[in-house]
């Protein structure tokens, strides 16, 4: 490692001020810093909420989706073989699903990262870190069958004026990643939604199968919308062999990302909770008026629902950061995703909802919870 430290050493004067390449400082800063920890200090007033840095805030989220991505990979296998009535191995269905999962990640990266170096390089800024996570999340909370196009349009419109417009990453007020799904979704809801684009159904280096284009396929909250129970189990609801967004299926998976996040202390256990609370509350009582087909349960074990609620309501630049604040940012938004769910069948999901709409709401809860400790402290010291 130090012959590639001395290389970049010698060629770093190239692109400082005054170098033939000083139009790509950018860039190189990019690697460099990707690479090594920077030695250079803060020349300015810094605000800081806590010791841990942006680097190894993406670096462990990273790591905690990675099984929720592996277990997709396999699921998308799983569906296809099961769809055509086939067996495979286990390593058949992984490598199907990886074939197609490959070129989604990619896509998502390089639309992503081209813009962000872009966009630093125009600005004459810093390359953040930020789009790691998002990048490999984007894939991961959408369909399937959503194409290749549809991704990179969503990614470009969620990195632009999801992020970019509002300065870049930690000042972004809605959660990017849900930005480019929700743009997706609205914009062209057909590649989204539907019994069409859960299943992939193409053969690829001759592995899996090749269905035909009328086939389809409903997910639970799909069958749950339209009045009935779904037919999966318990069981493969919890292990997440069922339709459903990439990423989001395995409830087993989403378990090891989360105690990942808590055991580093990169995400909030109080936000996390307040999520499940609030959406198990907020079942239970829809249940018990017998207005929801299933217990109150499968509300938090199927969809999004577990995914939102680990990895993107803590997302710590859009969710509330007053400890107080977290309690109420997650109930609203557990609650509010079920609400959804039960009340408009147009949206059978919900967390995407929930969660834009809490963090909309963040910046006002961490308001009213400061003047509201502010005041308690001002009619105490006048006491």
């Amino acid at each position: 490692m130090s012959f590639l430290r001395n290389y970049l050493n010698k060629i770093k004067p190239n692109f400082e001020e005054g170098g033939k390449l000083h139009s790509l400082r950018s860039v190189f800063d990019g690697f460099e810093t990707f690479l090594y920890v920077p030695n250079t200090t803060s020349k300015s007033g810094t605000n800081i909420h806590d010791a841990i840095d942006s680097k190894r805030i993406m670096s462990m989220v990273v790591i905690a989706l990675l099984p929720a991505l592996l277990f997709g990979m396999y699921n998308i296998g799983y569906q296809n073989y099961a769809a055509a009535h086939q067996t495979g191995t286990l390593l058949e269905m992984f490598a199907y699903g990886f074939l197609v999962m490959l070129p989604k990640l990619l896509v998502s990266y390089v639309v992503g990262l081209g813009i962000e170096f872009a966009w630093a390089q125009w600005k004459g800024e810093e390359i953040q870190e930020g789009y790691l996570v998002s990048g490999i999340i984007i894939p991961m909370i959408l369909p399937v069958g959503c194409p290749l196009w549809c991704i990179a349009i969503a990614v470009a419109f969620a990195v632009i004026f999801g992020k970019e417009i509002f300065g870049g990453t930690g000042m972004n007020i809605f959660n990017v990643a849900l930005l480019a799904r929700a743009f997706l979704f609205f914009s062209y809801p057909t590649k989204m939604s539907g019994d069409s684009v859960w299943v992939a159904t193409d053969s690829i280096f001759g592995l899996g199968n090749t269905l035909p284009d009328a086939f389809t396929c409903a997910t639970p909250l799909g069958q749950m919308a339209q009045g009935s129970a779904p037919s999966a189990s318990l069981f493969d609801s919890i292990v997440g062999l069922i339709p459903g967004s990439i990423g989001e299926t395995s409830v087993i998976a989403i378990a090891i990302g989360a105690v990942i996040l808590l055991w580093t202390g990169i995400a909030s256990w109080k936000t996390m909770l307040s999520v499940f609370l609030g959406g198990g509350v907020m079942a239970a009582i829809f249940q018990a008026t017998g207005q929801t087909p299933v217990e109150w349960y499968e509300h938090i074990v199927l969809g999004g629902f577990c995914f939102g609620a680990v990895f993107m309501a803590t997302d710590p630049v859009t969710s509330a950061r007053t400890e107080t604040g977290k309690w109420i940012y997650g109930i609203l938004i557990g609650a509010l995703a079920v609400i959804i769910r039960v009340m408009n069948p147009g949206y059978p999901e919900g967390m995407m909802l929930a969660i834009l709409f809490g963090n909309m709401m963040a910046p006002a809860i961490d308001f009213y919870v400061v003047e509201a400790n502010i005041s308690k402290r001002m009619k105490r010291a006048k006491k």
